[in-house]
C-alpha cells in the first residue's frame, strides 16, 4: 500500500510526483484511444476522419494498420493517407500480415494509425500483443490513435463474460488505459447499432442473426455501454486529479463525488464504514478509507489498533481502498489529502474527547469543519461497542496491564524527581536558587524520554512542588514570599510542561523511525537474500525464517506437486496439515485470494492462508498462525507480509523460469540432435552402404568375369568403405561413452611421440594425398595419457584435417614444452574456422558449410576430442594460422610432477 506524500494544509505548490510524471510523459508520444462500447459503432471510422483532420492542418499521419472489414465508407477515408506496407509472417503454413513495426520506426512519422489494440499477434512478431508495439511506439517519440472495445479490458473480462456469456481471449491491461492522454468514446445506442447489423454494415446476414440473438441483444449492449462511459469517467476524473495537483489548485472541484473516511482508535468504526459504504452506493462514488498515523497513535493500547485494524479490514471487504498515512495533526491530514485527491465528503466519526480537552486543544470534526473548505464534512454519531462476555476477560487484563506499566512510569518519575530535588539541595550553597532548577528540568526530559508525555507531565507537577517547597523561601511551606520567585515559578512550569511535550514528541518519532528503519532493512536483506539464493529450498527456507522472525507467527509454504498441494517449508517444521487447512489452502490456491482463519472462507481452519503472486497467477500458497485468539495480523503487518510474499512469489517464479528455460533448452538440444543424429545417419551409413552393395552385387552377377584391376577396385571400394562405416560407428560409440557419465580414461606414462606414430599408421589411407611434417620438439616429458583415446584424439583430426585441405598440402604435426605444460599442434593449408564458429565446432553433430560443398562427415570427431582430452585433464582449441591460410588445433597436456624426458630423436 503507497504512502502518499505529505505536505502541509497550506503549502500549494504543485505536487512534486504529478511534476516529474509530466516531465516523463512529455518525452513520450501521446495515444489518443476511441473506445466502443462493441464491435461497428464506429471507432476505426471516427479515427480516420479525425486523422484526415490532422493530415489537413499539415501533421505528418501514416497508417501503421486499419482494418476496413471490406466497408466502402471506412475505405474510402484512406485516400491520401500514407500506409506502411505490412510484414508478412509465416503462421501454419500460411502468410500472415501483420503491423512492421521497425519500418514505422525507420520513417518516425508524427502520428501512427493502430487499429484494434488487443490484437493477437503472429508468433513469429517482436511482440506478442499489438498494445505493446505501441507502447514501443509511444516511447519512440510517435503519436497514437487506436481503437478498442470495452469487453477486451482486463479488469472488466469477467463482468463481461457474465453479461454477454462470452469470454474474451483477447485482452488488454487497464494500465494501458490509464496512460492514454485522450479517450473518446464512439457511442451508438443499442437500437442504432442493431440497425446497422442488421442492414449488414457489420457482419454478413447469417452472422449478424446470430449476433443479434446472443451478444448483440439490448440488454448486453446496454450493460456494455454504461460500462464503457464509467470506465472513460474515471479516467477522465483521475486526469482532473493530476491537473488539480499539477497546477496546485485547491480542490475539491465537484465534478463528481469521492468520499474520505477518516478512522482513528478511539471508537468502534463498524458502524462508520458501513455509513460511508451506504452514502458511497447512494452517491454511486468512490470512496476511500483512511487512518492518520500521530505520535498519538504510536501510544495507542491493544484495544486501539484492534478497532483500527477491524474498521479497515471492513473497509476493504466492502470495496472501499484503505490508506495509512503519517501526520502531526489528523485534521489538517484529511483536509489535505482530501484537497489533494479531490474528495468532495470528509465523513468521521463524532469525537469522544472530554470536554477540556475540546476547550483546550479543539477536537477533529471541529478542526475539520473549520478548515475543510469546499470539502463537505459528515459527523456520524458514534456507536459505543459492546463487547461479549468470551472478550471482556481479556479487555480486563488489557487494562490491568496498562495500569501496571503506568505505575512503574508514574514510580520511576517519582524516583527521578528525588533525584534531581537532592542534587539542587546540594548545589544550593554554591549556585543560585534559579540556577539549580535546571536539575529538575533534566529529570523532566529523562521521564519524557523513557516513559512517554503522561509520566513526564506527572513529572513537571512533582518538580513545580518540590522546587516550591524545599528551595522557594520560606521553605517547607508552599507559600512563596517574594513575588519575582511566583513569575519564576510560572515560567518554570510553563517550559517544564513544553520541554516535556517536546521530548515526548521526539521519543514517539525516534520510536516509530526506528521501527520503519528496522522493518525497511529487514527487507533490504531478505531481498539480498533472495537474489542470491541458488535453489528453490534456500528461497522457501528463509521465506518462512524471515516472515516467523518479523511477524511472530507459525509459517507453511505450499506448492503444487501434481494435482495436489504439499507442505515444501515450515517454521518450525510442519510436514502435514489437517484436512480443514487443506482445504482452505486449495481454495486459496484455486481462486487466488485469502482464505482461513479470519479470511470471509472457511474461517474455521487453524491457518490463514495467503497466495503467492505474480503476473502468471498464484504459484503457491503460505499459511500463517499463532496462539493468540482473534486476527492474526494488524494492518500493518497485513502490508509488511504482503511485501514479503511477493518479494518470495518473484523469487520462486524466477527458479521456475530458469528451471522452464532450461527444460526447454535440453528439449531444443534434444530435438537438434535427435534431427542431426537422424540427418547424419541417413546420409553417412547409406552412403557407405550403397558403394559397398554396389560393389558386392557386382561381383556377385553370376557369369560375369572381371579383370584383376576392376576386381581389385571394386573389392578396395568394399574394404574402404567398410573402414569409413567402421569410424562412424566408432565415433557414436565414443559419444555414447562420453554421455553415459563421467569418462575414466586408463592412464599411464607415455611417450607422446610413440601415439603420434600409431596414429599416423592408422590414418595413412585418409592421408594419401597429403604431405605430412612431423617436428616434435627434443627432450619432450612421458605424459600421464590414456594411449587408446589418445590415438583417436588425433585420428580424428587428421581425419578432419584432410577433409578441410586441398590435395597436395602438408599437414603438420608440431609439439613443444612450455613450462609444465606440453603443447601439441595439428596445422593444415585449408580454409580455416570462420570466427562466428570457433567454439561450435566442437558442439555435436555440428559442421562447418562451405559454399562449395558439404565435406563428409557427422560432425562428432571434434566433440569426441575435446571429451577425451578433457577426460585427461587437458585442453584443446581451434584458430587459424598466422603464417599462411589454414587451420590450427592445440592440445594443451600437464605434465606429470614424476615425468621423465622422452629419449631425444624419438619419432
Amino acid at each position: 500500500m503507497a504512502r502518499p506524500e505529505k505536505r502541509d494544509v497550506h503549502d500549494r505548490r504543485p505536487s512534486p510526483d504529478v511534476l516529474l510524471q509530466a516531465a516523463r510523459e512529455s518525452e513520450r508520444g501521446r495515444l489518443k484511444v476511441f473506445l466502443g462500447a462493441a464491435p461497428g459503432v464506429g471507432k476505426t471510422y471516427e479515427m480516420l476522419t479525425t486523422a484526415q483532420v490532422k493530415r489537413r492542418d499539415g501533421v505528418d499521419v501514416v497508417v501503421g494498420i486499419v482494418e476496413t472489414h471490406g466497408r466502402a465508407e471506412t475505405e474510402a477515408l484512406l485516400e491520401g493517407l500514407e500506409i506502411i506496407p505490412r510484414k508478412l509472417v509465416d503462421y501454419r503454413g500460411r502468410q500472415v500480415a501483420e503491423m512492421d513495426i521497425d519500418a514505422i520506426l525507420e520513417r518516425k512519422p508524427r502520428l501512427v494509425l493502430v487499429d484494434e489494440l488487443a490484437h493477437t499477434n503472429a508468433p513469429e512478431s517482436r511482440h506478442p500483443k499489438r498494445y505493446q508495439d505501441v507502447e514501443e511506439l509511444l516511447e519512440a517519440g510517435i503519436d497514437v490513435y487506436t481503437t478498442l472495445n470495452i469487453q477486451h479490458l482486463e479488469s472488466l473480462n469477467d463482468v463481461v463474460a457474465k453479461i454477454t456469456g462470452i469470454t474474451v481471449r483477447e485482452r488488454v491491461p487497464d494500465s494501458i488505459l490509464d496512460r492514454a492522454d485522450d479517450i473518446e468514446v464512439v457511442d451508438l445506442t443499442p437500437e442504432d447499432l442493431i440497425a446497422r447489423l442488421n442492414e449488414g454494415k457489420i457482419y454478413v446476414p447469417e452472422q449478424a442473426q446470430r449476433a443479434v440473438k446472443h451478444y448483440f441483444s439490448p440488454g448486453n449492449l446496454t450493460a456494455l455501454r454504461e460500462l464503457a462511459l464509467r470506465r472513460t469517467a474515471q479516467r477522465v476524473d483521475a486526469q482532473m486529479v493530476d491537473y488539480m495537483r499539477r497546477h496546485a489548485i485547491a480542490g475539491p472541484w465537484a465534478a463528481g463525488e469521492r468520499i474520505l473516511v477518516g478512522l482513528d482508535g478511539a471508537c468502534d468504526h463498524r458502524a462508520l464504514v458501513r455509513r460511508a459504504r451506504r452514502m458511497a452506493d447512494r452517491l454511486r462514488a468512490p470512496w476511500a478509507v483512511i487512518h492518520v498515523e500521530t505520535a498519538k497513535s504510536a501510544r495507542a493500547s491493544e484495544k486501539e489498533r484492534a478497532r483500527v485494524a477491524e474498521g479497515l479490514r471492513l473497509a476493504q471487504r466492502l470495496g472501499a481502498e484503505t490508506l495509512m498515512v503519517p501526520g502531526e495533526d489528523v485534521a489538517e491530514t484529511l483536509v489535505d489529502y482530501a484537497q489533494t485527491n479531490n474528495f468532495t465528503h470528509i465523513v468521521v466519526a463524532r469525537s469522544r474527547y472530554a470536554g477540556w480537552r475540546r476547550f483546550i486543544g479543539g477536537s477533529v470534526t471541529q478542526k475539520l469543519i473549520r478548515s475543510a473548505g469546499e470539502a463537505d464534512v459528515h459527523i456520524v454519531a458514534d456507536h459505543a461497542e459492546v463487547l461479549p462476555p468470551e472478550k471482556r476477560g481479556s479487555a480486563l487484563r488489557a487494562n490491568r496491564e496498562a495500569a501496571r506499566s503506568d505505575l512503574v512510569a508514574y514510580s520511576a518519575s517519582i524516583a527521578l524527581v528525588g533525584l534531581a530535588l537532592a542534587a539542587a539541595l546540594l548545589l544550593k550553597h554554591v549556585l543560585g536558587v534559579s540556577n539549580v532548577s535546571l536539575t529538575f528540568l533534566i529529570a523532566i526530559l529523562t521521564s519524557a524520554i523513557a516513559f512517554g508525555l503522561w509520566a513526564s507531565l506527572f513529572a513537571c507537577l512533582l518538580s513545580v512542588l518540590a522546587y516550591n517547597f524545599f528551595l522557594l523561601p520560606p521553605v517547607y511551606t508552599f507559600t512563596i514570599a517574594d513575588p519575582e520567585n511566583v513569575v519564576f515559578l510560572f515560567f518554570f512550569a510553563v517550559v517544564a510542561v513544553i520541554v516535556s511535550n517536546l521530548a515526548a514528541r521526539l521519543r514517539t518519532q525516534a520510536i516509530a523511525a526506528r521501527k520503519r528503519a528496522r522493518t525497511t532493512e529487514d527487507l533490504y536483506l531478505f531481498s539480498r537474500k533472495l537474489a542470491g539464493a541458488a535453489g528453490l529450498d534456500d528461497i522457501l527456507w528463509a521465506t518462512v525464517h524471515q516472515i516467523a522472525l518479523m511477524l511472530k507467527v507459525r509459517v507453511v509454504i505450499l506448492l503444487p506437486e501434481g494435482e495436489a498441494l504439499a507442505v515444501k517449508a515450515g517454521f518450525p517444521p510442519e510436514d502435514q496439515l489437517d484436512k480443514a487447512d487443506l482445504a482452505a489452502a486449495r481454495w486459496c490456491f484455486e481462486r487466488n485470494q485469502a482464505a482461513g482463519r479470519g479470511a470471509d472462507t472457511l474461517p474455521g481452519a487453524k491457518r490463514l492462508f495467503i497466495p503467492l503472486r505474480t503476473g502468471r497467477g498464484a504459484i503457491g500458497v503460505i499459511g500463517i498462525d499463532n496462539d493468540e485468539q482473534g486476527p492474526i495480523l494488524s494492518p500493518i503487518q497485513s502490508r509488511l507480509l504482503d511485501a514479503l510474499c511477493d518479494q518470495s512469489a518473484l523469487a520462486i517464479e524466477r527458479v521456475n523460469l530458469a528451471q522452464d528455460i532450461e527444460l526447454a533448452r535440453l528439449a531444443a538440444e534434444t530435438d537438434r540432435l535427435r534431427s542431426a543424429l537422424l540427418t547424419s545417419i541417413s546420409h553417412d551409413l547409406r552412403t557407405p552402404l550403397a558403394s559397398i552393395l554396389g560393389s558386392a552385387s557386382s561381383l556377385a552377377i553370376p557369369d560375369q568375369t572381371f579383370d584383376a584391376s576392376l576386381q581389385k577396385e571394386l573389392i578396395g571400394t568394399i574394404l574402404e568403405e567398410s573402414e569409413r562405416l567402421n569410424r562412424f560407428i566408432d565415433n557414436l560409440l565414443d559419444m555414447t561413452r562420453l554421455e553415459s557419465g563421467p569418462l575414466r580414461p586408463k592412464t599411464s606414462l607415455t611417450d607422446l611421440s610413440d601415439i603420434i606414430g600409431s596414429s599416423l599408421e592408422r590414418a595413412h589411407k585418409i592421408l594419401g594425398n597429403h604431405q605430412v611434417d612431423i617436428d616434435l620438439a627434443p627432450g619432450l616429458p612421458m605424459l600421464d595419457l590414456d594411449p587408446v583415446l589418445m590415438e583417436q584424439v588425433l585420428f580424428n583430426l587428421l581425419d578432419n584435417a584432410s577433409k578441410y585441405a586441398p590435395a597436395g598440402s602438408c599437414i603438420q604435426i608440431r609439439a613443444q614444452r612450455n613450462e609444465d605444460f606440453v603443447f601439441l599442434q595439428i596445422l593444415d593449408e585449408g580454409d580455416g574456422v570462420p570466427e562466428t564458429e570457433r567454439e561450435h565446432i566442437f558442439d555435436k553433430f555440428y559442421r562447418i558449410h562451405r559454399a562449395d560443398r558439404q565435406r563428409a562427415g557427422t560432425g562428432l570427431g571434434l566433440a569426441i576430442c575435446r571429451g577425451f582430452i578433457e577426460a585427461m585433464h587437458g585442453t584443446i582449441e581451434a584458430d587459424n594460422r598466422f603464417d599462411r591460410k589454414g587451420a590450427v588445433f592445440t592440445i594443451k597436456l600437464p605434465v606429470p610432477a614424476a615425468s621423465e624426458p622422452a629419449m631425444e630423436g624419438a619419432g
